[in-house]
């Protein structure tokens, strides 16, 4: 249910035309052994379809230059709504500015939160945020500790994003190419909140600001919950009440169908750590980690582009269920 893509975001749709040709994927990496083996039709057969049946409703929360569905067709989340209410979930899915600071982004989004549950009558909420929109959820689990259950990221730069350093540093502020830039940005966040049905103010210098080491920094002083106290470590399961969790992935090329996987491929090369083309390993740490290494880039977390993922690797699908169920067993 909707509430409310990264400059990639628009790559999606050239590679749309690929992918909706392809009837079958292939992969450019070494295979991995899922490790979060789960069916669906055999799990929600057993139980009644309450695989994925958490307490409290599931929200997810887009990244930069997110939406929740373009032209009603392509879904950020691609296929991971239905994976969830297949097996008893309730799900909704936010919309916040595609291009502005964390903490414009994150008031948007606790308003959604706020409407949310009083439209609903549900105490809490369990937010999965994706990228950029892992750091919204944590300005709304400080804000209001009261409404959230629990706090997921997936792929996103709690330490800072090394690409976003590498743009700051060499575009120079009240530049030529800082203003191309800006307005180029702020015209597709425009774009694709029109095609997605909302109007919202845009702010891309800002957010790239927040994506930086330096911004990071700043952010977390204010807002350290779920923090790791050392580097590429786990942070607190739960504080303020909230159990907090992370994952993400360090494939980069892993579906030579996806043509977003290229860009991807450059991007990596930015950065000192494994990654997964926009976000380093160690960077996506927040609460208990529950793997850092998936065979995926960081669209593959979201299971973009339309699902052209590796194919002998874990389903995207698959471990947003399991994460469900892990909700669900823990109460949430």
């Amino acid at each position: 249910m909707r509430i409310g893509l990264s400059v990639a975001g628009v790559l999606r749709g050239v590679g749309a035309v690929f992918a909706a040709a392809a009837l079958v994927s292939c992969t450019a990496a070494t295979a991995e052994q899922p490790d979060d083996v789960e069916d669906s039709s055999e799990h929600d057969d057993a139980l009644g379809s309450s695989y994925t049946k958490t307490q409290y409703p599931i929200v997810l929360c887009h990244g930069m230059a997110g939406f929740d569905s373009l032209f009603g067709v392509l879904d950020y989340f691609y296929g991971i709504e239905s994976a969830l209410t297949s097996g008893g979930a309730r799900v909704y899915i936010t919309q916040v500015p595609a291009f502005d600071s964390t903490e414009a982004r994150g008031e948007a989004l606790l308003a959604q939160i706020e409407d949310l549950v009083a439209r609903t009558g549900d105490a809490k909420v369990n937010l999965i945020g994706h990228s950029h929109g892992g750091l919204d959820i944590r300005y709304v689990a400080a804000a209001r500790p009261d409404l959230i259950a629990s706090a997921t990221s997936v792929g996103s730069p709690h330490q800072g994003a090394e690409l976003a350093d590498y743009l700051r540093a060499n575009i120079k502020g009240g530049s030529f190419s800082e203003g191309v830039l800006s307005v180029f940005a702020n015209s597709l966040g425009t774009l694709l909140g029109l095609l997605s049905g909302r109007t919202d103010p845009q702010d891309s210098l800002s957010a790239l600001a927040s994506l930086t080491s330096a911004g990071l920094d700043e952010f977390n002083a204010q807002y350290p919950a779920g923090l790791p106290s050392a580097w590429c470590g786990n942070g607190a399961a739960v504080e303020n009440g909230i159990h907090f969790y992370s994952w993400s992935g360090t494939g980069v090329i892993t579906n030579l169908l996806d043509t977003t996987d290229y860009p991807l491929g450059l991007t990596n090369f930015v950065y000192d750590e494994a990654n997964d083309g926009l976000v380093g390993k160690c960077s996506s740490h927040l609460g208990v980690v529950i793997r850092d290494d998936y065979n995926m880039n960081h669209l593959d977390e979201v299971n973009q582009i339309i699902g052209l993922t590796a194919l002998f690797s874990t389903n995207p699908k698959t471990v947003f269920r399991t994460h469900a169920n892990r909700l669900k067993t823990e109460g949430l």
